[in-house]
């Protein structure tokens, strides 16, 4: 099979390479080929690896710093960014350890249970604390001191004089403040109980009008309801004479009439009469039917036999 593979170097330095590909022989042990000679300059490479004039070197994906980012990737890195910025769990204090601890809704039983060890301390008793001193400030200026004879400074009789008038006025301008209230209160009281018997008096009276205002109105329903009772009774009777009367009207016509219709319908006949047209007269009949009818057998009879006499002779 022909192979067919092309190598070029464009314009601007870089190797390209192109090959059309082939199908692959089904033997069930390839042929080792001859021998022979190769010349490096007259050689076809299948693959691109295999050639040794590409260079390999790792490949850098590399974006236009002008390109615009799609909606996604700039979702992508703001979720990014995000998640970086969040607080970690903060390293435990010395001494101390992080323990996993189940928040869930629901607790599941652990299987892998932690060693645990407790350990006991006892502290010192508790010392009350001393009290506190008493704050006395620091001592600031000088001291100095006088002497003051009987007399000097207050003179209790004439002093006391003016404390006493106005303790015995204070007192009679209460005394007389107390007895102007007691009888401001002595009258309030009789105005209230002046008030309280005319309230009363009051009430009793509209007790009294309102008592006999519901008898007034029980006693003007009661005869309301007794005249439209004698209404109804008066009606009642109109009715009831009125339809008497109308009947007495109408059967007065009625009552020959019917009986006349009943008697020729003959629902209303003589007892005698109604035997004799019933029993009699069928049974009359039919005995004059039968009396005709043995005459007339006689004189059949009687003929025929005359008849026979006079053909004999």
């Amino acid at each position: 099979m022909n192979r067919v593979s092309q190598s070029r170097v464009d314009p601007n330095g870089l190797f390209i390479f192109s090959s059309r590909p082939r199908a692959v022989e089904s033997c069930s042990k390839p042929k080792e080929p001859p021998l022979r000679p190769v010349i490096l300059s007259q050689r076809h490479y299948d693959k691109i690896m295999d050639d040794r004039r590409v260079v390999r070197r790792h490949a850098q994906h590399t974006i236009p710093t002008k390109a615009q980012q799609t909606s996604a990737d700039i979702k992508r890195q703001m979720a990014i960014a995000h998640k970086r910025a969040e607080p970690g769990t903060p390293k435990p204090l010395q001494g101390r350890l992080h323990v996993d601890v189940q928040t869930d809704l629901y607790l599941e039983e652990l299987s892998e249970v932690i060693t645990t060890t407790d350990i006991e301390c006892q502290t010192d008793e508790f010392i009350d604390r001393p009290p506190t001193p008493l704050y006395i400030p620091a001592k600031s200026g000088k001291d100095a001191e006088t002497q003051i004879e009987e007399g000097e400074l207050f003179d209790f009789d004439s002093e006391v004089q003016p404390v006493l008038e106005l303790l015995v006025g204070k007192t009679i301008e209460q005394s007389l403040l107390e007895v102007l209230e007691e009888e401001e209160l002595a009258t309030l009281r009789a105005q209230q109980r002046a008030f309280r018997e005319l309230r009363n008096n009051e009430l009793a009276e509209v007790q009294r009008l309102q008592e006999q205002e519901r008898r007034r109105k029980e006693e003007k329903e009661r005869r309301i309801a007794q005249q439209k009772e004698m209404l109804r009774i008066e009606k009642e009777t109109v009715e009831k004479i009125t339809a008497r009367v109308f009947s007495q009207q109408y059967l007065a016509g009625l009552l020959p009439a019917v009986f006349s219709s009943l008697r020729r319908d003959g629902f209303f006949y003589d007892p005698v009469e109604r035997d004799i047209e019933m029993d009699f007269l069928p049974w009359l009949m039919a005995e004059v039917h039968n009396r005709l009818e043995e005459r007339n057998s006689v004189r059949r009879l009687l003929d025929t036999m005359i008849s026979e006499v006079g053909g004999k002779n």
